[in-house]
């Protein structure tokens, strides 16, 4: 827990946010963001960081970016002071790291000044994370043992840039926020006496799905960058490990390095597939849709089953999350087999010690249905335990074959509010995956103007997709490594 609480007088952390991509966060910026009263953040900040404060803290857009300050630093500088003086733990969430280029240092002095009780959080610097990203270590044994950081931006009055002295220095050069000033940066570093065949690359938006590296000699950098249209963000590399580049261009094998996606699950599930998404190289941007709870309802009795039948991971959830509220033992099961719907459920049963007897070949409610059909013989009672108004076709097929059954609804899913906060990003989102028909319309119901490619679990889910209005792809099978790969075949 960190400081500030419950009449405490306030603070501010300075926390450096990374160079776009949400996992170069540290843990410790992390853990303050998510305790945060206020957030005050600029523009680079990546959205993706967003969804880690917490609901009911005050956000405040400054909006810095790429020299444009439609807040001046005065008025930023007063609200972390005034929001401090309120008692409240106020984060002010800068790009990269906030003690370089950040004006870090000139918020610090205001607040101690001021009387404010302060800290910075240091954070992974565009400077060497951006040009990592793109396959360019700034030192290397042999070609660059030292890394010189500049920042194209002046402060108003600021003399001009010794470019002479610059270009004497040994290693790796690395200019940031210098798209404008490209063209000036290049003929400076060659009229002062750097060698116009030197390796040079400019990358931009680093860390992004929309990273894009443009590598040239010195002399022709600028010319190639403005027919390549890049634009700021962007980090410019001089020196000898700029060659680099292609050779150790680690990115080249991930098959979703492009890609934006949106993922509409939340916890542990929707962790798993920001995972499996990750590791291909994509851009996860998670925008839960749908939140669950746990129906308030006692089980009934569960020693005349012959089948408990398990439909989600959050059915086994609330299954036992009941079973713990009304003072039952799990032992109540007797010989009951257990059915689950797919690999997810199954593995949910086994993290709780039960063994699963049935599990269908095909992961959808008529299939399992079926299934449930062959293996019994009247007059044995199934259990059916899931979501309330769960998908019909379970009970359809059931139905028709005359089982004996009881449904009881452990929980229902309710649809989130629309974000204000991600639909500048969702606009430009090369696909979302879908885990649930109700995920969709939620999806939908939440942002009507956004489509998007849907990629779906199943065949629910994609009929809930084409309802929607959306394109979709469905997976061989209902699981999440299924569904990245459905994501991955749109891509």
């Amino acid at each position: 827990m960190i400081e500030g609480r419950e009449g405490a007088p306030g603070k501010v952390w300075l926390v450096g946010a990374g160079p776009g991509d949400p996992e170069l966060l540290t843990v410790r910026g992390l853990r303050v963001l998510m305790e945060a009263d206020v957030v005050v953040h600029d523009r680079l900040v990546g959205v993706g960081l967003l969804r880690y404060i917490p609901p009911g803290a005050e956000v405040i857009d400054v909006g810095k970016r790429g020299g444009c300050h439609p807040v001046p630093q005065e008025e930023i500088e007063r609200i972390l002071i005034d929001r401090a003086r309120e008692g409240r733990r106020v984060v002010r969430l800068k790009g990269g790291d906030p003690f370089l280029f950040g004006r870090g240092g000139e918020e610090m002095e205001a607040l101690m000044e001021a009387g404010i009780p302060c800290e910075p959080v240091p954070g992974v610097t565009s400077a060497i994370a951006v040009p990592a990203s793109a396959g360019i270590p700034v030192t290397h044994r042999g070609c660059a043992s030292s890394l010189h950081i500049f920042t194209a931006h002046r402060r108003s009055g600021g003399g001009p840039i010794d470019y002479e002295a610059i270009a004497r220095l040994e290693g790796t050069l690395v200019f940031l926020m210098g798209v404008s000033e490209l063209p000036e940066i290049c003929a400076g570093l060659i009229a002062g006496g750097l060698d116009a065949n030197t390796p040079a690359a400019v990358v931009e938006r680093g860390t992004t799905a929309r990273q894009r590296r443009v590598t040239a000699r010195l002399g022709n950098l600028a010319e190639r960058a403005e027919a390549e249209n890049v634009e700021a963000p962007a980090v410019t590399v001089v020196g000898a490990v700029a060659a680099l580049a292609d050779r150790l261009d680690w990115r080249a094998a991930l098959p979703l390095r492009n890609s934006r996606v949106v993922v509409t699950r939340s916890g542990e599930a929707g962790g798993r597939l920001t995972t499996l998404l990750r590791s291909r190289g994509a851009e996860v941007l998670e925008v839960p849709c749908i939140r669950t709870e746990t129906i308030d309802a006692p089980l009934p009795a569960l020693s005349g089953y012959a089948w408990l039948v398990f439909t989600s991971p959050t059915g086994v959830k609330s299954f036992f999350e009941r079973l713990r509220v009304d003072r039952m033992d799990v032992r109540e099961i007797g010989g009951a087999k257990i059915a689950a719907i797919g690999p997810s459920t199954r593995s949910a049963l086994e993290a709780c010690g039960l063994r699963v007897d049935l599990i269908p070949s095909a992961y959808n409610g008529a299939v399992l249905g079926e299934a449930l059909l062959f293996a019994t013989d009247a007059p044995e009672r199934l259990l059916l335990l899931r979501a309330e108004r769960g998908a019909p076709e379970l009970t359809r097929v059931l139905e028709g074959g005359g089982a004996d059954y009881d449904e009881v609804p452990l929980y229902r899913t309710a649809p989130l509010k629309c974000d204000p906060s991600v639909i500048e990003a969702l606009r430009d989102v090369d696909a979302a995956a879908f885990a649930s028909a109700s995920s969709v319309r939620s999806f939908a119901s939440a942002y009507p103007d956004v489509r998007v490619r849907a990629a779906c679990i199943g065949e629910e889910t994609e009929k809930a997709a084409r309802e929607a209005g959306y394109e979709t792809r469905t997976a061989k099978k209902a699981t999440l490594p299924d569904l990245a790969d459905a994501v991955e075949a749109f891509l």
